[in-house]
């Protein structure tokens, strides 16, 4: 395997911290681009990954990532993330996750861990026993924190309608066909919302049975989820995994925009030029999806409550204009823009 600053996504990070516990069977990866702003942020991902050095590239593009969002989302965190290797097939188990809490731990502060996919807001209970840098906790009603995916599925939902008017110059999502690529708790909830104010909606999952359920419960139709990206729609929302938006897949997009949760849609930085040729609204992924880290960042920080966490997610929308008014003045992909507004926050521009 190539030494970690062979690996394409390797960006001058931080941290990149390779853990192995042989009595509970962790096997982790942790990355932390940026400290700059404050403390790596970012959740901790519980995925099976065919080859392990994928799980390096996850780490390092997803941390990355969370620079950039939390810079954009105005919080005084850095960007970190955290990989678990899961065997096919294989559970969680306590043993598991104390051993990571203590990975976690033995950083000092450096990265602060989160739910991510896979992994549930008990999983960050049984975390805590083992380190105080952990957030994404069970909280009292009305203060922030808990679960992120309700209000990264907020954050989404208004920066979906932001898009629409800026792509189709309407003032509602009434009427407006949106394709949803993933209905978990991201997903599901955006696509709810969007039912709610009587958009017409197409659903798409890999688990089959959680999409047919939603569908009838919302009225949507269904697609395969491969087939999703090519539906004639207004909107494509990807909410599931990244790197979805290749050569190949951008050539094949039949909507006007898109925008949606899921981190890292872009497979390369090329991929942004490809869709801005196209004349395709694209909301840069960390920008629309910062819902789910302002809501934990604000309870690991102390400051706020849902009602502040609610406030700053509006201004979502506000920070999507401004990057599509910078690219349509200079040309510039909104990818681009974004990345550079970013990089320029945490001291790299």
């Amino acid at each position: 395997m190539s030494a970690v600053w062979d690996f394409a996504d390797f960006d001058d990070h931080e941290h990149v911290h390779m853990f192995r516990d042989r009595a509970s069977g962790l096997t982790a990866v942790i990355a932390v681009h940026s400290t700059h702003l404050g403390p790596g942020a970012g959740g901790v991902r519980y995925w099976h990954y065919p080859q392990r050095a994928a799980a390096i590239t996850d780490a390092l593009r997803l941390s990355r990532g969370m620079s950039y969002k939390n810079a954009m989302a105005g919080l005084p965190m850095g960007g970190g993330k955290g990989v678990i290797l899961a065997d096919e097939g294989a559970a969680k188990t306590p043993e598991l996750l104390a051993a990571f809490g203590r990975a976690v731990e033995s950083l000092g502060g450096a990265y602060v861990t989160a739910e991510d996919v896979g992994m549930s807001d008990a999983d960050m209970v049984a975390i805590s026993k083992h380190t105080k840098h952990v957030s994404g906790l069970p909280v009292a009603s009305g203060e922030a924190g808990g679960d992120p995916g309700p209000l990264t599925a907020l954050g989404v939902y208004l920066g979906i309608k932001a898009a629409i008017k800026q792509g189709l110059g309407a003032d509602s999502a009434k009427g407006v066909h949106v394709a949803v690529q993933g209905v978990g708790s991201v997903g599901g909830g955006v696509a709810r919302r969007l039912a709610a104010e009587g958009a017409k909606l197409t659903l798409a999952d890999v688990n089959l049975a959680r999409a047919k359920q939603l569908a009838e419960e919302l009225g949507a139709d269904l697609a395969d989820s491969a087939a999703i990206m090519e539906i004639e729609a207004d909107v494509l929302s990807p909410n599931a995994l990244g790197a979805i938006l290749t050569e190949r897949s951008i050539d094949k997009l039949r909507v006007p925009i898109v925008a949606g949760g899921a981190n890292n849609q872009l497979a390369t930085a090329a991929d942004g030029q490809r869709i801005h040729d196209r004349g395709i609204t694209y909301a840069p992924d960390y920008v629309i999806n910062a819902g789910g880290i302002i809501n934990v960042a604000l309870e690991y920080l102390g400051q706020g409550s849902r009602e502040e966490v609610e406030s700053r997610i509006h201004m979502i929308p506000g920070r999507l204009a401004e990057i599509w008014a910078e690219s349509k003045a200079s040309g510039t992909p909104a990818s681009a823009v974004a990345d550079r507004m970013a990089q320029k926050l945490i001291g790299r521009g």
